[in-house]
């Protein structure tokens, strides 16, 4: 399996495996038995000679309290003839049993179920622009078809049944030119008997069914199974080449794959960008080629600083599909619609505008990461449960001959609209040419900075910046730091001070005691992972303290470490800050060292805020999410540095007994007063700007509404930049709000 999926395949996922297979197979027996899927579909072979591998176990004896539940299945399949009925016990069997039997692999891996309005857009979409761009269509000969993150097979059983495919086409087009990918062994399953059961239904009314029947597969006259379909990890296509004994078959078939020109790819890419908590052990995969892939293109255009979330599997599918289909062909995915206007995903949106001659966006909102008025425009979420971020469906076309290049066309679903709604809507425009007659699309021209929508007042870039970490250009602070990130809260943070110092004391006592056993056994054997207890009630492990561990660092608990914070606006809590037990410091350390000298800091959101942007002030320690649950920026007063002597001098402070002093110094630049200075000359003789009347004054000017409305889709995506009001008596104003502030 390894070989065949990705080396990151646990012991314990094999077990899951085996069990999904155990569990399903006398299942699909009663539900399918005119096709034989067990005894045709190689992974399904593979698993059974495992199994029976395993039978002088007695693992038939762990089988028979599933007795009820076959007998219960058999009952309800016994007089169910129609194919579309049985196709829905499975999936209802698949996402009952699914989620809750192996709920961390449905976290992992995203995985959320496609309605089957959104699945017929997209194939109508694809086959019209087929025509439109190659003048071809789906069922044509030579256009090979993907759904590399098939699921329960839905897109694959919807393309046979659209029509788009003629009775002539189908069996060349099932037995060759259709494709599906999945990497979980239940789903894929229930996806090859779907395509199957789907099939041969079709077949059993075609005028070829008689031919075809002459043709089909030794045993069983009337079964055809399908090729097509292979148990692999999509991502990891191209990246090696091993090939599995036991799973040959399976092997042969992804080898197959790979040698292909495929014209179309569909489907609905997971959505997962990565675990929650350490505790869980159940980290998304590297993929060092596609990766280098996402480093090399999107990240490299892209001017943000944080580019984790272009890492979220959605964003791999679009980078691995763009260079599947080289020079010619179509994608017709729906995603998470984040990338349209995230900041983080500039590069993307400038890579995808290169790349594709047209692209069709059609967005169908359903934020509820929001809050307020904001969520009910969003309206309702298409996936229902399944996620809350923004659904997009995207069109993608690679067309080498295309006269225009980066043709981009949106469409907005609206605002206020229900999930019914909103899946009516889809029904009735059928494909983008639905779209197209109502003349909805609206043409988007990028801007230089890559944005689509909500494009940036031009102006904004001759303002200062408030803050520059790579020293390009002028800035009024001379550093700037996030807040605290714990990545434990729970047991760093709480309003009182000795339920957080009684807390943090327990949970060091833990790590040292596991730091103990951990010293005592055989480290060349055993990993940190198979090794730590993962109860959250005992410990909160991130990737610093398993590496912590597997030094063998010794982490004492250090009183001096509780200090009071901001965790939330107008929230204060006492937390336990050291680098040690939170995941980063950033330059906090430099704002607010643990002596606590006087400070006070400006908060602002972070540029990929999910709400409007806002600002604060502390002269405590800030969280992470103090002004903002995407994360928040700290520009600061003073900045103090460690100093090894005391020097002398009046900035000097030093803690009682720590033995520990600091020189204390502006944050401020004097490039930065400089040019506030020079902005009003006439001000009058012997009057100054200092740098904390700046510092007020930007904090004044932050809360200003004109600045706010005028510069919101600014403010958005970037940092802020200050602008210089008319008249010193308007900075003085400024400066005056921003003191009483």
């Amino acid at each position: 399996l390894r070989d065949d999926l990705n080396d990151s395949i646990t012991d314990a996922e094999v077990i899951e495996m085996l069990a999904q297979h155990l569990i399903t197979k006398p299942v699909f027996d009663a539900l399918f038995e005119d096709y034989s899927f067990a005894s045709h579909n190689p992974v399904s072979q593979a698993m059974q000679h495992v199994l029976e591998v395993l039978q002088e176990h007695r693992l038939d004896k762990e089988a028979d309290t599933l007795e009820k539940f076959y007998a219960s299945v058999k009952l309800r399949a016994a007089n169910i003839d129609d194919v579309t009925a049985k196709q829905k016990i499975v999936v209802e069997l698949y996402d009952k049993f699914f989620r809750n039997a192996f709920p961390k692999m449905t976290e992992r891996l995203g995985i959320v179920y496609t309605p089957v309005e959104v699945v017929d857009f997209i194939i109508h979409s694809v086959n019209d622009l087929l025509q439109q761009e190659f003048g071809q269509t789906l069922g044509s000969k030579g256009v090979h078809i993907i759904d590399p993150f098939t699921g329960t097979g839905t897109f694959i059983t919807r393309l046979l049944q659209s029509g788009l495919i003629s009775p002539e086409q189908l069996p060349h087009k099932y037995q060759h030119e259709i494709h599906a990918n999945e990497i979980v062994l239940l789903a894929y399953y229930i996806a090859a008997i779907n395509i199957e059961a789907v099939y041969h239904s079709l077949l059993k009314n075609s005028p070829q069914s008689k031919i075809q029947n002459q043709q089909s597969s030794i045993g069983n006259p009337s079964y055809e199974p399908f090729q097509g379909i292979c148990l692999t990890d999509t991502f990891r296509l191209g990246e090696e080449d091993l090939i599995s004994s036991l799973l040959h078959n399976n092997s042969e078939r992804r080898k197959r794959q790979q040698q292909l020109d495929v014209r179309v790819i569909i489907g609905n890419p997971p959505y997962s960008v990565g675990q929650e908590s350490a505790n869980d052990n159940n980290q998304n995969v590297v993929y060092p080629d596609l990766d280098g892939r996402i480093r090399d293109t999107y990240a490299c255009n892209s001017n943000a600083t944080n580019n984790k979330a272009l890492y979220d599997a959605y964003i791999r599918s679009i980078r691995w599909a763009s260079d599947r289909v080289g020079d010619a062909g179509i994608i017709g995915f729906v995603t998470n619609a984040s990338f349209i206007e995230a900041s983080y995903a500039d590069g993307l949106r400038k890579c995808i505008a290169e790349e594709f001659s047209s692209v069709y966006i059609f967005h169908l909102r359903g934020n509820q990461r929001t809050a307020g008025e904001l969520s009910r425009k969003e309206g309702g979420k298409i996936f229902g449960s399944g996620s809350r971020a923004p659904i997009a469906i995207s069109l993608l076309v690679k067309n080498p001959i295309a006269k225009i290049r980066g043709k981009i066309q949106w469409h907005d679903i609206g605002d206020y609209l229900s999930q019914g709604e909103k899946l009516q809507i889809i029904r009735d425009f059928v494909s983008i040419s639905g779209i197209s007659h109502a003349a909805a699309w609206k043409a988007i021209k990028p801007d230089s900075h890559g944005d689509w929508l909500n494009q940036r007042d031009a102006s904004f870039g001759k303002h200062i910046l408030i803050g520059q970490k790579d020293g390009s250009e002028d800035a009024i602070f001379e550093i700037y730091s996030r807040g605290l990130a714990t990545a434990r809260d729970a047991w760093c943070y709480n309003f009182s001070k000795s339920s957080a110092d009684k807390n943090m004391r327990r949970m060091s006592n833990f790590y040292s005691e596991q730091l103990l056993g951990y010293s005592k056994v055989n480290r060349a054997e055993i990993s940190v992972e198979d090794f730590i207890d993962a109860d959250s009630t005992k410990i909160s492990w991130n990737r610093g303290l398993k590496n912590d561990l597997r030094r063998l660092k010794e982490l004492p608990f250090k009183p001096d470490c509780l200090v009071p914070s901001l965790y939330r606006p107008f929230t204060k809590e006492w937390v336990y800050c050291d680098k040690d037990y939170n995941d980063m410091v950033y330059q906090l350390p430099k704002i607010f060292p643990k002596t606590l000298p006087h400070n006070i800091c400006i908060g602002v959101t972070g540029s990929a805020s999910r709400s409007a942007f806002s600002v604060i002030v502390t002269d405590k320690l800030p969280s992470l999410h103090a002004v903002d649950m995407v994360g928040s920026q700290f520009f600061p007063l003073y900045l103090y540095e460690k100093t090894e002597e005391s020097p002398s001098g009046e900035d000097l402070f030093a803690s009682k007994g720590s033995g520990e002093s600091y020189t204390r110094r502006d944050a401020i630049t004097d490039a930065g007063l400089t040019h506030f200075q020079a902005a009003y000359p006439a001000a009058g003789e012997g009057i100054l700007i200092t740098k904390e009347d700046l510092f007020y004054y930007i904090y004044g000017l932050l809360h200003a509404p004109d600045y706010r409305s005028r510069y919101a889709d600014n403010l958005s995506k970037e940092l802020p930049r200050i602008p210089a009001v008319k008249s010193y008596a308007d900075f003085r104003a400024f400066e005056k709000a921003g003191r009483a502030l």
